[in-house]
């Protein structure tokens, strides 16, 4: 994480079902009470994808919840949320979508110099067996790094 950054939450999920190829960083519009939620860190990216419509790229799924002192003006807690990227980016990111068959994935939301970024991934999706060797390789890893601490400590 770069200096300046302040994490409000991780999708986990993310790089359980899919193996990410690509990250970009995108500003997201938000609404007031939105923004005073996110500060409390009240966000969920369950079901959470992203999605290219007439141009425009837009946060689907993400929940955020109301904020408590929001009154009449609280926000809708699953509406769309518009992403704010260059053209030219949103125009690569469509064409490889289209042709590869991908899929717009939330890794990351945080705050970058007071300024509410999501971090998004161009994914592919894993298969039960690729899940299956990614556990695999986490335990041989946790096993390898626990013998080298017993023996360091000898």
């Amino acid at each position: 994480m770069a200096q300046g950054e302040k994490l409000i939450a991780q999708n986990r999920r993310a790089r359980h079902d899919f193996h990410v190829l690509e990250r970009h960083e995108a500003g997201i519009a938000l609404r007031g009470t939105e923004v005073k939620s996110l500060r409390n860190g009240k966000v969920s990216f369950k079901d959470c994808y992203a999605d290219l419509v007439e141009g425009e790229l837009y946060l689907r799924g993400m929940h955020i919840a109301p904020y408590e002192q929001g009154n009449i003006h609280n926000h809708d807690p699953e509406r769309a949320r518009k992403l704010l990227m260059h053209k030219d980016e949103l125009i690569r990111l469509g064409i490889k979508k289209a042709e590869r068959g991908l899929t717009l994935v939330p890794l990351r939301l945080y705050f970058k110099n007071g300024k509410a970024k999501v971090e998004i991934g161009l994914c592919k999706g894993k298969q039960k067996a690729d899940k299956r060797e990614t556990l695999r390789q986490r335990v041989a890893e946790r096993e390898t790094e626990r013998y080298l601490k017993e023996r360091k400590h000898r």
